[in-house]
């Protein structure tokens, strides 16, 4: 979540360590810079992928703000906005908010179909902390601190 919300603040960042005005959705939403990020990140070691997850976090960011009207960059010195599907949504508009729900309506079928079969109690998003006592893979107080965590 830090990684997606990064672009934004580190605007602010940006503009507290240097002392002036960074326009918002230049430097901080180059998408060359999270690509090179990502694949920075993903070359190296990284203790747990927290590296790459905070890249990969910026990168989702950028290319859903390519959506947009006003685009991005694409590199550093582009003089030109870098669009996906011709950038026709607007920030807060019905299209806007038509995708995030079509976004949450695949992810709760693909919850839907990878539920457990016969044996399994794997299922994504969703933890079985009852089955997972009953079953002594945990103790006692790991289920009552952990019962009521949904997601």
């Amino acid at each position: 979540m830090l990684g997606s919300t990064a672009p934004d603040w580190l605007e602010w960042v940006l503009e507290k360590l240097g002392g002036r005005k960074v326009k918002h959705r230049g430097v901080t939403h180059v998408v060359l810079y999270w690509i090179a990020g990502l694949a920075f990140a993903l070359a190296i070691w990284d203790f747990h992928g927290i590296l790459a997850a905070f890249a990969y976090g910026g990168l989702t960011h950028v290319l859903a703000d390519s959506f947009t009207v006003s685009g991005v960059p694409l590199t550093p010195n582009a003089d030109r906005r870098f669009h996906l599907f011709g950038g026709r949504l607007r920030t807060g508009g019905n299209g806007e908010y038509g995708i995030a729900w079509g976004l949450a309506g695949v992810c709760f079928v693909l919850a839907l179909l990878f539920k457990s079969h016969g044996g399994s109690r794997w299922y994504p998003f969703f933890y079985d902390w009852n089955g997972l006592y009953q079953s002594g893979v945990m103790e006692a107080k790991e289920w009552k601190d952990n019962r009521f965590k949904f997601f």
